[in-house]
């Protein structure tokens, strides 16, 4: 017989056909493709049940079955679900009521569950509100928390369930005696929250002072080095203007060398002149000497005391010829030096002062030997 299994909310809506001994694909969802399958053995025997494989929660939904030979059909509901085990831990202990406080945890279920507390009675625990999450695959986590007290029983249970898939995991827990403490009295309690609440204001007011502290430190130190910059700063601007004035001081005394420079080329070319005439004057002088005593004799007076006083004044053309040519050295040495100062190095001033005193004033004694010589 024909027979064909179909979802009426689909396009196409087959989901399986048999035609004629053999499974019929054509028109078949594609959803499906691959999935659906008959037992042979037993549609001898009127079973046309479908096997569906690899179920996904798309697969939810009202499912037909339909002979067209006889016209005739029924329905199926089709529930799909998933489930997951419970985890279950202690999170913390609340001392005003000397209780423990237990959390527990589902993921991967599917359709949305519930989460029940139940004690060792199976009756219901005052819990907080379940929290329910749904994740990009559909699938839902529970998790709630709740507070146990020492009055209750030890064992607790975490119950998850899917009323519609009939389905749910249970996690059992014991909480030893030990972690249940005594009550806190009133007093106590006052007490200790009274001393945590001063202990967060003096750690807050040290923490403020840390800051202020640290801030004012902060503020001295730019203070001070704006200050040691201020003073760097006005240390260059005067060693500057110092090295200014010592420059514009070197260009004035190497003008003034200049100068004297000048002056002293011109007296060294006076002194050569002079020199060069009295050297022709001691020449004459002798000259005249010789002629002399080729006329009268060297035996009588007059030409004896013309020798001696053409001798003493050859003495001391000699000695003015020598204190000229001194001079004539002191002047090159100046302005040997003069060329040094001039030059584009800076030099020691204090030294070449003493030496154009010392030379002045050689210059100036052998100046008047040879004037009063001559």
């Amino acid at each position: 017989m024909t027979f064909e299994w179909a979802r009426p909310d689909l396009k196409p809506r087959f989901v399986h056909v048999w035609h004629e001994g053999q499974d019929l694909q054509v028109n078949q969802h594609s959803s499906f493709k691959g999935r659906t399958s008959v037992d042979i053995t037993k549609l001898k025997h009127g079973d046309i049940s479908l096997k569906l494989s690899k179920v996904k929660h798309s697969d939810k939904g009202v499912y037909r079955c339909y002979f067209p030979d006889l016209d005739k059909e029924i329905t199926v509901q089709l529930v799909v679900g998933s489930v997951s085990p419970a985890v279950v831990r202690l999170t913390g202990i609340d001392q005003s009521i000397s209780g423990v406080v237990l959390q527990c945890e589902s993921a991967g279920w599917y359709p949305e569950p519930e989460l029940l507390w139940l004690d060792a009675d199976g009756n219901l625990l005052s819990a907080g509100p379940t929290e329910t999450l749904r994740g990009p695959d559909d699938l839902y986590t529970v998790s709630s928390r709740v507070t146990v007290e020492k009055r209750h029983s030890n064992n607790i249970t975490c119950r998850v369930q899917q009323r519609n898939t009939n389905q749910s995991r249970e996690t059992h827990i014991h909480v030893p005696d030990d972690l249940f403490g005594t009550p806190c009295s009133s007093a106590a309690c006052i007490a200790i929250s009274m001393t945590a609440c001063v202990m967060s204001v003096l750690v807050l007011i040290f923490a403020l002072w840390k800051n202020k502290h640290k801030t004012t430190m902060t503020r001295q130190q730019e203070n001070l080095d704006h200050t040691e910059n201020q003073k760097m700063k006005d240390d260059m601007i005067k060693l500057t203007k110092e090295l200014q004035k010592k420059e514009e001081d070197h260009k004035n005394m190497v003008g003034t060398l200049m100068l004297h420079k000048k002056e002293l080329k011109e007296e060294k070319d006076k002194f050569k002149l002079q020199l060069m005439k009295m050297e022709e004057v001691v020449e004459v002088s002798e000259t005249e000497l010789h002629s002399k005593e080729q006329e009268k004799g060297s035996s009588s007076a007059p030409s004896l005391d013309l020798k001696k006083k053409v001798l003493e004044c050859k003495w001391s053309m000699n000695e003015t010829v020598t204190a000229s040519e001194k001079l004539v050295l002191s002047i090159e040495k100046m302005l040997q030096y003069i060329e040094t100062v001039a030059s584009p190095g800076l030099q020691s001033t204090d030294s070449g002062h003493s030496i154009c005193e010392d030379s002045t004033l050689i210059s100036e004694e052998e100046k008047k030997r040879v004037q009063q010589s001559h």
